[in-house]
């Protein structure tokens, strides 16, 4: 049985706990930002460009993210997250859109890439609570709205300039209210890879949206995605060796069963949506579940649960892999 322990952190303007991670964390995403070579990365003044023409209502946390880094260089052209090098997570995910909206998704990588933080923040202005990853972008998250949106990896191959998805995530959640107006972001700002995002509003509204370089995004009403895109992967070679259409169809079937949230929680929490393949980076890190409605999300283990809200202090939750019980309703 092995442990991990997970921080919940809240900060509304990025300051001393932010600080805290950054020291935490800087030297093993140096090393990734640089891992094609400090060419293959933008200058910053490209990379200031591209957040000020795209993103402009993040570029004053930006700089502010970069005044707590003592003005490094190297960190400020990561955190615009432009052009950065590849992200490729698992993931299964999927909205339920009864009388009680919930979006859930499995988070499946790389223990010792996974930053395990849950960042509750009103950088802009506005309530947002999610799964944090490179710094200051999310892998899944909601707003104060009742937005929520995850993210797993699209299935197809190749990249190009664009911003990666946790930025995007980031900012999706800072400037929309709807699954439309979502949508409408998505279709403006660069992406630098292909990507599932499955997208659900307060309203109960739900889509998933695949997202890739120099194309439109695509929506489709299935509210559940894995690792390929629409029910057809363009790489079978990825798709079987995640499982993406066996883990997909699962997830159909569970849908069409219209579950209550409990029973849908308890299947992503056994196979084929449970992974347990850490080394290959296709371990299932966490089972998230957002609540647009009452503005909270579980994190879920076999074991064990951790509740966190916009408003939910700072704490750390110790969580148990390999345990084959599950954890009770709430």
């Amino acid at each position: 049985m092995e442990t991990l322990t997970f921080y919940g952190i809240r900060e509304l303007i990025p300051g001393p706990r932010w600080r805290q991670l950054f020291d935490a964390t800087w030297t093993g995403y140096r090393t990734w930002y640089l891992s094609e070579g400090e060419s293959r990365r933008p200058s910053v003044e490209l990379a200031r460009r591209m957040l000020n023409r795209h993103m402009p209502e993040l570029t004053d946390t930006w700089e502010r993210l970069v005044e707590l880094t003592a003005g490094d260089e190297m960190a400020a052209r990561m955190l615009t997250l432009y052009d950065p090098p590849r992200f490729l997570p698992g993931c299964s995910q999927m909205a339920l859109t009864g009388d009680t909206p919930m979006l859930i998704r499995n988070y499946d990588y790389r223990p010792d890439l996974c930053e395990r933080v849950v960042f509750s923040s009103a950088f802009t202005g506005r309530r947002v609570i999610g799964s944090s990853d490179c710094l200051w972008g999310l892998l899944d998250g909601m707003n104060e709205t009742g937005l929520v949106i995850s993210l797993a990896f699209g299935g197809r191959r190749g990249a190009a300039p664009g911003f990666g998805i946790p930025l995007i995530i980031r900012y999706v959640l800072e400037v929309a209210d709807t699954v439309a107006d979502a949508v409408a972001v998505l279709a403006r700002v660069p992406v630098n890879m292909a990507y599932n995002l499955t997208i659900l509003d307060r309203a109960g509204d739900a889509v998933s949206v695949f997202v890739a370089p120099g194309a439109e995004p695509e929506v489709f009403t299935q509210c559940a995605a894995t690792n390929h895109r629409g029910t057809i992967p363009e790489d079978p070679d990825h798709a079987q060796r995640f499982r993406s259409v066996e883990r997909q169809q699962a997830l159909f079937a569970l849908l069409a069963r219209h579950p209550d949230p409990d029973t849908a929680i308890s299947a992503f929490l056994r196979p084929p949506l449970y992974n347990t393949a850490y080394a290959e980076g296709f371990g299932t890190m966490y089972t998230a579940a957002y609540r647009p409605e009452e503005g909270i999300v579980d994190f879920i283990w076999p074991g064990s649960r951790w509740r966190r809200g916009f408003d939910t202090p700072d704490a750390t939750h110790v969580a148990i892999y390999g345990s084959d019980s599950e954890p009770t309703a709430v």
